[in-house]
């Protein structure tokens, strides 16, 4: 069967420096040929002849049972040469690069006039680059702004733009990193199932013996062996490249070719996987900023819903605390007062001499009852509205309202205030108030304390500092504010509540002696002059 290639006798000198050398060899057609040789062998001037870039000296070439002439354009004949140093036109952009001489346009079959389709030619590009997996920015970025990897990726991507019959490629890993070496490889084994010849120039063997059917080894332009690489060894073909035949002098060359070509690898290898990092980083970078931006969203939804929350518990606040005074100013001023009056009348019938003792003193037992429970509906309206605050300030509805809490539950209260503090606003005034009065009702219901301190002070000309500490058995152990909702007690929560929605902050804390203390820092904006309380 006829050889797709043959080459019979090929020699080339430059002056007196002879680079080839009675060459000869045949390539069948679908055969990957592998070419060994050390720098200055003669793979490149071959590659240059097949290519029609430089005239050989003596021999034939015979391309299809056809002899090729010396100087013969080989790529309209169905030969791609992939060089060792991309040969491109660095003014051009990517896709006119790799289809400069193939164009594609209307019509079709035209050999003189053609209107190129920038449209077809960029998607032909990028589906050649992708199957490479290879990517760009844009496909019109000037090859003279690529690095020296893009432009061997786009050399044989312009390899790929014909049907070529013989594909030879000159060293064309040694560019690439590691990652696309393998995707060379890739396509070489590719091209083999195609049917395509290719003839494959390297020094590196695991190329060689990954993808080629033979290797040919040439020694300062000779062509020194020619094996099945099935049939073959690396030491043999370093052997052969070397010139070397007993073992003693090729194992230290073996060692050395040998771990030259696996660092190398390895440091590819290490380049790309340092390169797929950098990429990760930057996705996982790119990733976290969009992430950040919803969490941004979030946190602003969150923000504006808490807002909108806060609003409404201060209307909702604020809607109890009017509705309190109205219940109270109504017991007040008609409960109370209906009381007081039904008392006189009773005071009259008990002064009346007609009534007998029995009936003065069953009078008298009925007046004290309204009398006691005329002063309980007045606690109830000082619990829901203390009648001082509006008129006094926060201070004297605080004075009054210890005295009595002490009185009711035997447990010695001290109230200590600044003299300067002042009025306050209606709500500051009334949120402390709640705070002081739902504080000692914790430490009634909870604390088992014989004396509390209740302290109301300026920390600092903005700022007021409320704290109730009692001697009782503190807070316990497992104690947790959050929790308290789900046990049914709402004390502390109401007034963490309030205390947030003042922009204060709110402490707990046991005391090392005994007890527990309970801080909350408000702060507030002064509306009066001082008032002593």
């Amino acid at each position: 069967m006829e050889p797709l290639l043959r080459v019979n006798n090929l020699s080339k000198s430059f002056g007196t420096l002879q680079a080839v050398r009675g060459v000869s060899f045949d390539v069948a057609a679908g055969e990957v040929v592998g070419l060994a040789g050390r720098s200055g062998a003669g793979k490149s001037v071959i590659a240059n002849i097949l290519a029609g870039l430089t005239p050989p000296s003596g021999g034939d070439i015979f391309f299809q049972g056809q002899r090729l002439h010396p100087g013969q354009e080989t790529r309209q004949l169905g030969i791609e040469v992939i060089h060792q140093e991309p040969q491109l036109v660095e003014r051009l952009d990517i896709t006119g690069n790799i289809f400069l001489g193939r164009e594609i346009g209307w019509p079709p079959w035209s050999k003189g006039i053609l209107f190129p389709s920038q449209r077809r030619m960029d998607e032909q590009a990028t589906r050649i680059l992708s199957q490479m997996g290879v990517y760009f920015d844009s496909l019109r970025t000037k090859v003279i702004n690529l690095s020296s990897e893009q432009r061997q990726l786009l050399t044989i991507a312009r390899a790929m733009t014909g049907q070529p019959r013989l594909v030879v490629m000159d060293e064309p890993t040694n560019l690439l990193s590691y990652r696309y070496q393998q995707g060379v490889l890739s396509l070489v084994q590719q091209w083999q199932q195609q049917g395509m010849t290719v003839l494959f120039a390297s020094n590196n063997l695991e190329h060689l013996f990954a993808v080629t059917d033979r290797i040919i080894v040439l020694r300062q332009g000779r062509l020194i062996r020619n094996w099945r690489t099935d049939e073959t060894s690396r030491e043999e073909v370093v052997a052969a490249m070397m010139g070397m035949h007993e073992q003693a002098q090729l194992t230290p060359a073996l060692w050395a070719l040998d771990s030259y070509y696996r660092a190398r690898e390895q440091a590819e290898k290490l380049r790309h996987q340092q390169a797929m990092l950098e990429r990760s980083l930057e996705a996982q970078d790119t990733l976290n900023r969009q992430l950040v931006q919803e969490l941004g969203k979030q946190v602003r939804a969150l923000d504006q819903a808490n807002l909108a929350l806060q609003d409404a518990q201060r209307r909702l606040l604020t809607e109890r605390e009017e509705e309190r005074k109205h219940l109270a100013r109504e017991l007040h001023d008609e409960v109370i007062q209906d009381m007081l009056s039904i008392n006189y009348r009773l005071e009259e019938i008990e002064t009346d001499e007609t009534i007998t003792p029995e009936q003065q003193e069953e009078v008298g037992d009925i007046r004290h009852s309204i009398r006691e429970l005329v002063e309980d509906v007045r606690r109830i309206c000082g619990n829901l509205r203390p009648p001082t605050i509006d008129s006094f300030g926060v201070g004297a509805a605080l004075l009054s309202f210890t005295r009595d809490w002490s009185e009711r539950t035997g447990v010695q209260v001290k109230l200590e205030m600044n003299a300067n503090v002042g009025r306050l606003p209606e709500a500051i005034e009334l949120s402390i108030f709640r705070i002081v009065q739902e504080g000692l009702s914790n430490v009634r219901r909870h604390a088992g304390a014989t004396a509390v301190t209740v302290s109301l002070q300026h920390t600092t000309p903005r700022t007021l500092l409320v704290s109730i500490v009692d001697n009782g058995q503190g807070l316990p152990g497992d104690f947790d504010l959050a929790a308290l909702s789900s046990q049914g007690h709402y004390g502390l929560l109401g007034i963490s509540e309030r205390v947030a929605l003042l922009g204060g902050r709110l402490r707990l804390r046991n005391l090392p002696d005994g007890g527990a203390m309970l801080l909350v820092e408000i702060p507030h904006p002064r509306v009066e002059a001082s008032i002593s309380a």
